[in-house]
């Protein structure tokens, strides 16, 4: 659900998925190998920064073209 208000600037877990392209398990992955770092939100509803999301999809998209 992304009924909860977020601070702009900020992205909810299921945003930053969908931007990056993978499920909610692959965001998680991201974290735990510290790629993604998590931003505020709850443990529950994490948010992460809307630039660090962008840096890692252009990051995702720059290798993927490689």
């Amino acid at each position: 659900m992304e009924s909860q208000m977020i601070r702009p600037g900020h992205l909810t877990a299921h945003q930053t998925a969908r931007l990056l392209g993978v499920s909610l398990a692959g965001v998680r992955k991201l974290v735990q190998r510290g790629q993604l770092a998590r931003s505020g939100g709850t443990a529950r509803q994490p948010w992460y920064t809307a630039a660090d999301v962008a840096a890692l999809a252009a990051d995702r998209r720059a290798r993927a073209a490689a």
